[in-house]
């Protein structure tokens, strides 16, 4: 053995601690092991290499093309791997355009690794096909090469198919949007001017109702007053009749020609409501004694207990609503009879009520007889009067008057109908005259603590419970109400205050302050939010609302002393 042979060896016997020969006999069988495993490992990854299911590559970073799989060159539509790599000898050649492949390297060159989302490929046909590629930077197994490209390639063929699928329908869709906006467009600018000649043409009616209905009612009239002059003249009772028939036809094209005018009225405002507090049977003793003897022609019972509720709201409109109420009981009733009760509703609101035993409204027709013009069983009535104008006025005089309507119906049994007023704050004697307080001090010795950070409501409330007999403290704010160094009976306090407080805070933290957490407390506000209604509802504070009237107010402390 040469010396050259003997130097070679020196390295391998030294690194294994033997001598030549002990090192062959000890590690051969380990090595010939090893050699194995290593065998299978580079046959197992060259079967995955030859049989993924995507494209991969390797190319050195100077452009040369060294391998591709089997999935490549069918991606690329070669017949195979050695014709691909005949045909395409560099890296810049998988490409379709040779920028990509520089660009590609420019960005590799300073990582290890790059996503590349979309990116076209060049198959043998020229075809371009979309893939997302995959590049890892690997250095060279032998130091004299250059740094290798291992690419993993997936064809997207079908993904880009879909985005432009979808862009394609986006862009129909998008015409279609345009196109349909355009004709809205043109519509609504159709309806705008249908709704300005509708509006014209509306005016115009309005002014020629109430022209016509002025114009005929002042001869009407006239002729009624002949009628009547002439029906005293006659002595033949055939003559009478015919004249009672003409005079009753009269009035009847006279209320037709009233609630004419009385509906353009109310279409141009020029009703306006007067708001008083008075006692509900200023108006509805009248009106009783006016439909009593029509109820007992008809063999009707007419049904009324007085009621000395003061109520708020305008009498002379409030008695047209009973009273088409009335008329209508009256009209469509045949038998039995006709009830008007006044109902007291919770602590603010009274409900008048006509009921009768008339042939009853099905339920699916409520919303049709407010409307203009509609009469149901119009021939079934005694006399078939009117046009089906009277709850259309009715329904609007409520509006105005913001008095809800309700009707309760039962076919072949009868209806009840219903509106809901204000009750006044006051009450009233048997004469409709205003009864004063009997106990004008009955709060005597009683101390509130009002606070708001209004001065003249301070000065407002502190007058009326002064008057009442009540010691009244008065604070702005949470600072000057823990000033004050007597115990209140009861907290009023207003629900928004300065800086963001609220009452409830107010009243929990001087709940703390006087060590008492059942301290009767009322929070004071314009603010009628269901929020605010649940959440004090929760802490069980009473809520008294602006305006504040004052029988509410000592009712509320009435109740909260007694408790």
């Amino acid at each position: 053995m040469s010396r050259q042979d003997r130097s070679d060896d020196l390295p391998v016997n030294h690194l294994l601690g033997f001598g030549q020969q002990s090192a062959r006999k000890s590690y051969h069988r380990e090595l010939t092991a090893r050699m194995e495993e290593l065998e299978v490992e580079r046959n197992r990854y060259k079967w995955l290499f030859e049989n993924a299911v995507h494209g991969i590559f390797q190319a050195s970073f100077k452009g040369q093309l060294h391998a591709v799989n089997p999935a490549l060159a069918r991606m690329l539509e070669y017949p195979s791997i050695q014709a691909m790599l005949e045909n395409c000898l560099c890296f810049d050649g998988l490409f379709v355009d040779p920028l990509t492949a520089r660009d590609v390297q420019r960005r590799l060159s300073s990582r290890d690794s790059l996503k590349c989302d979309l990116l076209w490929l060049k198959t043998a046909s020229g075809r371009q096909v979309p893939v997302v590629m995959t590049l890892i930077r690997k250095p060279s197994e032998l130091a004299e090469q250059d740094n290798l490209i291992e690419g993993f390639v997936a064809d997207v063929t079908e993904r880009e198919q879909a985005r432009r699928h979808l862009e394609a329908l986006n862009m129909h869709l998008e015409t279609r949007v345009a196109s349909r906006t355009r004709e809205l467009e043109q519509l609504n600018q159709a309806l705008e001017k249908a709704h300005d000649a509708a509006v014209v043409a509306k005016r115009s009616k309005d002014r020629y109702l109430t022209a016509a209905s002025h114009d005929l009612l002042q001869p009407m009239n006239a002729a009624r007053l002949m009628i009547d002059s002439l029906q005293d003249r006659l002595d033949e009772p055939e003559n009478r009749a015919i004249v009672s028939n003409i005079q009753s036809s009269l009035a009847g094209a006279e209320a037709i020609l009233s609630d004419l005018l009385d509906i353009a009225r109310l279409e141009h405002g020029q009703i306006q409501p007067h708001i008083r507090h008075f006692c509900v049977a200023e108006v509805l003793d009248g009106l009783v004694n006016e439909f009593r003897a029509c109820a007992e022609e008809k063999g009707l019972a007419l049904r009324y207990v007085p009621s000395r509720l003061g109520v708020t709201s305008d009498p002379s409109l409030l008695g047209r609503i009973i009273r088409n109420f009335l008329s209508n009981a009256c009209r469509y009733t045949q038998q039995g009879g006709i009830c008007l009760g006044i109902r007291r509703r919770g602590s603010e609101s009274v409900v008048i009520e006509v009921w009768d035993t008339g042939m009853g409204i099905p339920e699916h027709e409520f919303q049709r007889i407010f409307q203009e013009f509609q009469q149901l069983n119009a021939r079934q009535t005694d006399h078939g009067q009117g046009v089906g104008l009277g709850l259309a006025i009715v329904e609007r005089i409520s509006h105005h008057l913001q008095h809800p309507l309700s009707v309760r119906s039962w076919p072949g049994r009868g209806s009840c109908f219903s509106v809901r007023l204000p009750l006044a704050e006051m009450t009233f004697d048997k004469s409709g005259k205003i009864e004063k307080p009997t106990n004008a001090h009955e709060f005597e010795g009683l101390r509130a603590l009002v606070i708001d950070n209004e001065p003249s409501i301070l000065s407002g409330m502190a007058l009326v419970l002064e008057n009442w007999g009540i010691t009244c403290d008065t604070a702005s704010d949470l600072d000057n109400a823990l000033r004050s160094q007597t115990l209140p009976d009861v907290l009023l306090v207003d629900l928004h205050l300065d800086d963001h407080i609220t009452g409830v805070d107010v009243i929990h933290q001087l709940r703390r302050h006087w060590k008492n957490p059942r301290l009767p407390a009322v929070v004071i506000s314009a603010d009628r939010s269901p929020e605010w209604q649940h959440r004090l509802n929760q802490a069980r504070i009473p809520l008294l609302n602006k305006p504040v009237r004052p029988a509410r107010l000592r009712a509320l402390l009435r109740s909260l002393v007694e408790a």
